[in-house]
C-alpha cells in the first residue's frame, strides 16, 4: 500500500429539514456535476486510487487475461426465427461490440427442417448472411456505445435501433432500410429503452422519459415526417409510474402498461380500428398488481392476466374483453394457473397454441408449458415442465413467435454455460441447440455449487448459494466473498460467469446470499425486505456472513463482501452495522445517500422509489426509518475495512455523487488505517464503461481488490494457469 494522502473534500455545510429534523450535509456541493472543482475532485481521487492499488496491477491484469483465455471471442449466437429471416448476434477477437446479422429462412412445409435453425460455426462466413448493425463501426471514435432497442418491420424490410453515446440511457434512434442499405432521414434524439414498429411497418413506437428519467410518454413516429410532430400515444403524470408498452403476440394491438411494484393500469389499442382509441382494462385505482397478454380464443377475444387479485404469490387467470366493462366485482375471471403459497408465478406469455408461463419454485425460475385448447376451463389440460438434471439452475423463455411451433428457452446454472434449447410444443422434444463455449480445459467437476441455509435473528432461514473448488477443504482456513441484493424483488439466479472462476481458482468460497427484498422465496420474501422492514435485507446479510465464519468453509478473518446499485446500499449498511467481519467491502456504483435522493422527487427516478422504500416526504415514521439505516447519513467512528466505492459520471440511476460523499464521510469519520478509494469512470454510466473489453477490466479490478485484501493472489495448487509465468504476479 501508498503512503500517499488521499484527497480531502472541503465542507460546504447544506442544512436539510424534514419532520422537524435537521441534517447537515457538509459535501452535497459535489453534486454540481458543472463545477470544474467537483471534477478536480473526482479526478484527484481516481489518481489516488490507481496509487493505493497499483500493486494490484499484475493481478488486474492476470484476471483480465484469464476471462480473455476462457472467452470464445469469436462467436455468435443462436439464430432465432421472426418470419421469413433468421436474425442473431456475432462477436470477433479483439472487437468490443456485438455484430446484428440475419440470413434467409426456409418453408417448405417441413416444420422440423424449417424451425431448426441453420448450422453456423464461429469465423466461418454464413452464406447469404446481412450485416444489420455492427457496432464496432457505430462505436468508432465515440466515448461510450450502447444499444437500447433494435426492431424489424413484420416484412423484414425496415431495422431500427436506439443507441447510446454518452452512457446517461438518453438514446438516438434511426432507421435503417435494409433493402438498399440507405439510412432514412428519420432521427429522433432523446428516446429510453424499447422500440417497436406498427404492424404495417408505417409507423415506429417508442418512449420518452421526463426530467427525472422516468419514462412517462409512448409516441408514435409517422416514418416520413418531422419527429417534432410526433403523437403522444399515451402521457403518465403521475410521477410515481412507470410506462412501457409492446406489441401484442398476434400483432393486433398495442398494449401499455404502467405502474410500480404494488399495482398497475394496461391500456389496449386496436391496431384495425379506423380510429384507434385506448381502452382501460382494470384501472389502477383497483390497486391490483397484473399484466395483460392478449389472445384471441374460438373468435373471441381474451385477456390472460397475471395478477395478485387474492392471490399474493399471483395467478394467472383469463378475461373476455367484453368483462373489464363491468364493475370489477362482476366480472368473471376464469382460473388458468391457480395461486400456491409455494410458487410465484412470475408472467405469462401465448404462441397461437400454446401459455407460457414463467415460475419461481424452490427459488429457481422454470418455465411451463400448457395449450390453449380449453384453457380457462375443465377441459384445460396440465402444465408442462420441461425438467433438468441440476438442482440449482435457471430456465427461462427468451423467445416465442407467435406463429412457431418451437419456443426458445434459455438455460445456465452456476456451473454450465448458458445453453440453448428449442421446445417443440407439439412433441415436448427438448432439443439443445448450443452450450456457449468455455475455452481453458474448463470442467465443471471442478467445481462445486451447492445450497446452504442460514438463520436470520428472527428465525428465519436465509438460502445461500455457495460456490467453491472441488478440492477446497472444509478446514476453516479458506478465504469468502458474500454477495447479495436484496431489492425490488430481483432474484440473484444461478448463472455461469467465467469471471467467477479467477477468484474461485485461487480458493475463494463464493456465497450468494439471498436475502429478504429479493423475489427468490416469492412475494412474502419481497414484501419482508422494503420499506419499514428493509433492515432485514442488512441483518440477513450480517446473518449469512455469521454463517459463512461459522460453516468451516471459511477463515472469519478473511471473508470480503460485494453488491452493487440497491446490492450497494447494503455494502454500505453493512459496513456500518458490522464492519469488524469484513476484511474489504466493494460496492458498485452504491445507492449509499438514499435519504437525500429520495427526499427529492426532481432527481433522476426518485418518485418512483417511493414504493420501494416508502416516501420520507410525506411520512415522518418513514423518514425516521430511513434516517436509521441510510448508510451515508450513519457513518461512525469506528474502523472501518478496506472499502472501494466504484461509481460512473454519467450514471443516471446511482448519481456518482452518493458514493463521493460517502467516501468523504468514511474518510472523515472512520478510525482505522485501512485505504477507502473513489474509482468514477469518467465515461460510463450505471453499468460502467462500454464494451466488452472494457467490461472485463471492471471486473478484474473489482475482483484484484478482494483478492489483495483476502491474501488469495494465487492459484490453488495444482490449478493450470492460463496466462503464461513469465506474465503473472509474483503472489501475495
Amino acid at each position: 500500500m501508498t503512503t500517499s494522502q488521499p484527497p480531502v473534500a472541503k465542507k460546504v455545510p447544506t442544512e436539510r429539514t424534514h419532520h422537524g429534523h435537521t441534517f447537515v450535509d457538509p459535501y452535497e456541493w459535489l453534486r454540481e456535476k458543472d463545477n470544474p472543482e467537483v471534477v478536480s475532485h473526482l479526478e484527484a481521487e481516481n489518481a489516488y486510487t490507481a496509487e493505493v492499488t497499483k500493486d494490484q496491477e499484475q493481478l488486474r491484469q492476470d484476471i483480465f487475461n484469464e476471462i480473455k483465455a476462457r472467452t470464445v471471442e469469436t462467436d455468435l449466437s443462436v439464430p432465432a426465427r421472426k418470419r421469413g429471416w433468421w436474425y442473431y448476434t456475432r462477436t470477433e477477437e479483439g472487437k468490443q461490440y456485438g455484430i446484428q446479422c440475419r440470413t434467409a429462412a426456409q418453408d417448405t412445409g417441413d416444420v422440423q427442417a424449417d424451425w431448426t435453425p441453420p448450422a453456423v460455426e464461429p469465423g466461418v462466413p454464413v452464406p447469404g448472411e446481412q450485416i444489420l448493425l455492427d457496432g464496432n463501426a457505430q462505436a468508432e471514435g465515440k466515448p461510450f456505445f450502447s444499444l437500447g432497442g433494435m426492431a424489424v418491420t413484420e416484412d423484414g424490410n425496415l431495422f431500427a435501433w436506439a443507441e447510446d453515446n454518452a452512457g446517461d440511457e438518453r438514446f438516438t434512434l434511426r432507421i435503417k432500410d435494409l433493402r438498399t442499405g440507405e439510412l432514412l432521414p428519420d432521427v429522433i434524439e432523446n428516446v429510453f429503452y424499447g422500440l417497436a414498429f406498427s404492424p404495417d411497418g408505417s409507423r415506429v413506437f417508442y418512449i420518452v422519459v421526463d426530467d427525472s428519467w422516468r419514462p412517462h410518454q409512448v409516441k408514435a413516429h409517422v416514418l416520413g415526417t418531422d419527429p417534432a410532430d410526433d403523437v403522444v400515444i399515451h402521457q403518465e403524470d403521475d410521477v410515481a409510474m412507470w410506462t412501457g408498452f409492446e406489441l401484442s403476440a398476434d400483432r393486433r394491438q398495442l398494449v401499455i402498461g404502467i405502474g410500480n411494484s404494488e399495482y398497475s393500469e394496461y391500456r389496449v389499442m386496436d391496431f384495425e380500428d379506423p380510429a384507434p382509441q385506448l381502452r382501460t382494462l382494470i384501472p389502477r385505482s383497483a390497486r391490483i398488481l397484473y399484466e395483460a397478454e392478449p389472445l384471441t380464443l374460438a373468435g373471441q377475444r381474451q385477456y390472460l392476466l397475471t395478477h395478485n387479485r387474492g392471490a399474493l404469490n399471483s395467478m394467472v387467470s383469463l378475461v373476455a374483453e367484453e368483462e373489464f366493462a363491468k364493475p370489477l366485482e362482476e366480472q368473471l375471471w376464469n382460473t388458468v394457473v391457480p395461486h400456491r403459497d409455494d410458487v410465484r408465478v412470475n408472467g405469462a406469455a401465448v404462441t397461437a397454441t400454446h401459455v407460457l408461463v414463467s415460475v419461481r419454485k424452490d427459488t429457481t425460475e422454470r418455465v411451463q408449458v400448457l395449450p390453449v385448447q380449453g384453457l380457462g376451463t375443465e377441459a384445460q389440460g396440465d402444465p408442462v415442465e420441461p425438467a433438468f438434471d441440476e438442482e440449482l439452475y435457471t430456465a427461462s423463455l427468451s423467445n416465442a413467435e407467435y406463429e412457431s411451433p418451437v419456443i426458445r428457452l434459455s438455460y445456465t446454472s452456476y456451473l454450465t454455460p448458458p445453453r440453448v434449447y428449442d421446445y417443440v410444443l407439439e412433441t415436448g422434444d427438448l432439443q439443445l441447440r448450443r452450450e456457449t463455449p468455455v475455452r481453458g480445459g474448463y470442467d465443471p467437476a471442478d467445481y462445486v455449487a451447492e445450497r446452504d441455509w442460514a438463520t436470520a435473528a428472527d428465525g428465519t432461514r436465509i438460502p445461500l448459494s455457495v460456490l467453491r473448488r472441488a478440492e477446497v477443504a472444509r478446514d476453516g482456513g479458506n478465504p469468502a466473498l458474500v454477495y447479495a441484493y436484496g431489492s425490488y424483488e430481483i432474484s440473484m439466479d444461478p448463472a455461469f460467469n467465467i469471471a467467477r472462476l479467477s477468484l474461485l481458482d485461487r480458493g475463494v468460497v463464493y456465497v450468494i446470499a439471498h436475502v429478504r427484498g429479493g423475489g427468490e422465496m416469492g412475494r412474502a420474501w419481497y414484501d419482508d425486505g422494503k420499506k419499514l422492514n428493509k433492515k432485514n435485507t442488512f441483518t440477513d446479510f450480517v446473518a449469512a456472513t455469521d454463517h459463512v465464519a461459522s460453516s468451516g468453509w471459511a477463515d472469519p478473518a478473511r471473508i470480503a463482501a460485494m453488491g452493487g446499485s440497491a446490492g450497494g446500499l447494503l455494502m454500505g449498511a453493512v459496513a456500518n452495522l458490522a464492519p469488524e467481519k469484513y476484511r474489504a467491502i466493494v460496492a458498485q456504483v452504491p445507492f449509499v445517500d438514499a435519504l437525500t435522493t429520495i427526499l427529492d422527487p426532481e432527481l433522476p427516478l426518485s418518485a418512483l422509489e417511493w414504493e420501494e422504500w416508502g416516501n420520507p416526504i410525506t411520512d415522518p415514521e418513514v423518514y425516521r426509518y430511513m434516517a436509521e439505516y441510510t448508510p451515508y447519513e450513519n457513518v461512525r467512528e469506528v474502523a472501518y475495512p478496506r472499502i472501494a466505492a466504484v461509481t460512473s459520471f454519467n450514471d443516471t440511476r446511482v448519481l456518482y455523487v452518493e458514493p463521493a460523499k460517502w467516501v468523504a464521510a468514511l474518510r472523515e469519520k472512520g478510525t482505522g488505517s485501512e485505504p477507502i478509494v473513489l474509482k468514477t469512470e469518467m465515461d460510463g454510466g450505471h453499468g460502467g464503461a462500454s464494451g466488452r473489453y472494457e467490461a472485463w477490466k471492471d471486473r478484474a479490478w473489482d475482483y484484484a481488490f478482494i483478492l489483495a485484501a483476502l491474501h488469495a493472489r494465487d492459484l490453488l495448487p495444482g490449478t493450470a494457469p492460463l496466462v503464461p509465468a513469465e506474465n503473472r504476479g509474483t503472489g501475495s
